[in-house]
């Protein structure tokens, strides 16, 4: 008995009225809902657009209720048929623009829970009106882990060669884990699809679709919209100024599998700075530094019309995060997202239930998922985040100082192929005041475009002028620089310490900049 259906059979057994699940993986779902069933003795009818009201196991049609195709015809044959224990809707929730046929589910509901029977809404959106919202209890299907993901694959190869397909199959037990490991994250339907692609592709079933399997799992999880999968070639050494930040991340690194037996791994930073500090490259760069991979969350795409799909995103992102990990989560601009939630807003309370959800899910996680969030406005953002807890650590990105300018420099004139020693870097550094490591790079990339079918060398005077015509954000947003300059000033550890910082990182007295980077 797979786990979902013997949890699907207590919501049955406490004769729960009205049960949603929202899933894309249908078949699955169903399974698990008339195994429960069948378990406990009680008889099933299914409800679709296409076929109506009938009887039988996962769509094989035994007896069809004729004429009850719509969604109001539907419930009203449900509640005739009271002989039956549990009612399944499939995609009910699109037809429930109409006003009737929402009074019919009400009234459906109430004659479920006056009878003891139970009623199963199975969607693929979270698109329940309030009022039925209110009535349902949720069920989450689960994602397989690696031990069923290790029997599917081998059930698949099993199906292929019984349809006779001409398989070669010549995969060493490391990569068969491997292989296995990459499927993480996919639905089982999904899973069984990807592999049937690897072994399809080149009839063969070795070592080299380790990458195949991962490159596919890619393409499907793009298809969500949910997280995305960032590449993150960037290095520490790519990253000026944050001598703090990667003396607390290598003082760490020993902890992120778990293996101590006392002390607990690291959960996550928070990354507070002005616009334009490397806030975003430094989340490259811790996923590069842990090998591990980086998946983004876009906030953006969490926000829908429809009660309950919002919220909904966010546990299946947060699931498929779990499900995938070990894995670095990076939430960029995370105020965006939840600034609201700290305010009386007009959103009727959606943005303080994707928060409270959030938050569960950062305190109570146990999967190996690290969190990365990168913010410009920490004000904007409620206070219960930032209690210890919800990250391990805050730190601020500031402005660069003299010396990390010259770095930046450095380190954009070679990554474009560029020689620094024929260029006056401590006169640039200093022309270059207020600069952010965006900006450098900005006036460096300027330059050289520029100069673009000139014949023109790059020169110490191409790149002042480049500094010259650019006003800095510093300039332009000061008061708003300053003030978040000023708040973090004491609030937050910073990722490049101070000449005379303490080992903290925090800046001694009378200090005014950390000396960030890129």
């Amino acid at each position: 008995m797979n786990a979902d259906r013997a949890r699907f059979a207590k919501l049955l057994r406490a004769r729960h009225a009205s049960i949603r699940i929202v899933s894309n993986d249908e078949a699955y779902v169903m399974e698990s809902i008339i195994g429960a069933a069948i378990d406990l003795g009680r008889k099933v009818l299914t409800w679709s657009a296409v076929k109506g009201v009938s009887e039988g196991m996962f769509q094989q049609e035994v007896e069809a209720r004729p004429d009850s195709q719509s969604a109001l015809k539907g419930l009203r044959q449900f509640m005739k048929e009271d002989h039956v224990g549990v009612f399944v809707t499939l995609d009910l929730a699109s037809h429930l623009e109409d006003v009737v046929a929402v009074r019919a589910l009400r009234e459906l509901i109430e004659h479920c829970r006056r009878l003891r029977l139970s009623l199963v809404m199975l969607d693929h959106l979270d698109r329940l009106p309030e009022v039925i919202a209110v009535e349902t209890v949720t069920f989450e299907p689960t994602l397989p882990d690696l031990e069923e993901l290790t029997t599917l694959t081998k059930e698949t190869l099993h199906r292929l060669k019984s349809e006779n397909v001409e398989i070669s199959v010549r995969i060493s037990k490391p990569d068969f884990q491997a292989l296995v490991r990459n499927l993480r994250g996919l639905t089982r339907t999904q899973a069984q699809q990807v592999v049937a692609d690897a072994v399809v592709n080149d009839a063969t079933f070795d070592g080299s679709d380790v990458q195949f399997v991962l490159a596919r799992k890619r393409q499907v999880l793009r298809g969500s919209g949910l997280l995305e999968e960032v590449d993150s070639t960037v290095s520490m050494d790519d990253v000026a100024g944050i001598a703090t930040l990667k003396q607390w991340l290598a003082q760490r690194r020993p902890l992120i599998d778990g293996d101590h037996p006392t002390l607990t791994p690291p959960r996550g930073v928070l990354l507070l700075g002005v616009p334009g500090s490397g806030k975003s490259m430094c989340a490259k760069a811790i996923a590069t530094l842990w090998q591990r991979p980086l998946m983004r969350l876009d906030a953006g795409v969490l926000y829908d019309k429809w009660v309950g799909e919002s919220e909904h995103r966010l546990r299946e992102a947060l699931k498929q995060a779990e499900a995938m990990a070990p894995l670095v989560l990076w939430i960029d601009e995370i105020e965006k997202a939840f600034a609201a939630a700290a305010s009386h807003s007009t959103d009727g309370g959606l943005s303080q239930r994707l928060f409270g959800s959030l938050l569960t899910w950062m305190q109570e996680r146990k999967s190996a998922v690290f969190m990365v969030a990168t913010a410009n406005d920490i004000e904007a953002l409620p206070a219960e985040l930032l209690r210890k807890g919800r990250f391990d650590e805050i730190f601020f990105l500031d402005l660069p100082d003299l010396a990390t300018r010259g770095e930046l420099f450095r380190i954009h004139l070679r990554r474009r192929g560029q020689d620094p020693t024929g260029i006056d870097i401590p006169a640039l550094a200093e022309a270059a005041d207020d600069f952010s490591g965006a900006e450098i790079e900005h006036v460096v990339t300027t330059t050289l475009i520029d100069l673009l079918g000139t014949q023109q060398p790059l020169s110490t005077a191409a790149l002042a002028a480049a500094i010259t015509a650019t006003t800095p954000l510093a300039v332009t947003m000061a008061e708003q620089v300053t003030r978040l300059r000023a708040w973090a000033l004491v609030r937050c550890r910073r990722a490049g310490a101070e000449p005379g910082a303490g080992a903290t990182g925090r800046p001694a007295d009378g200090a005014h900049r950390s000396g960030l980077g890129n």
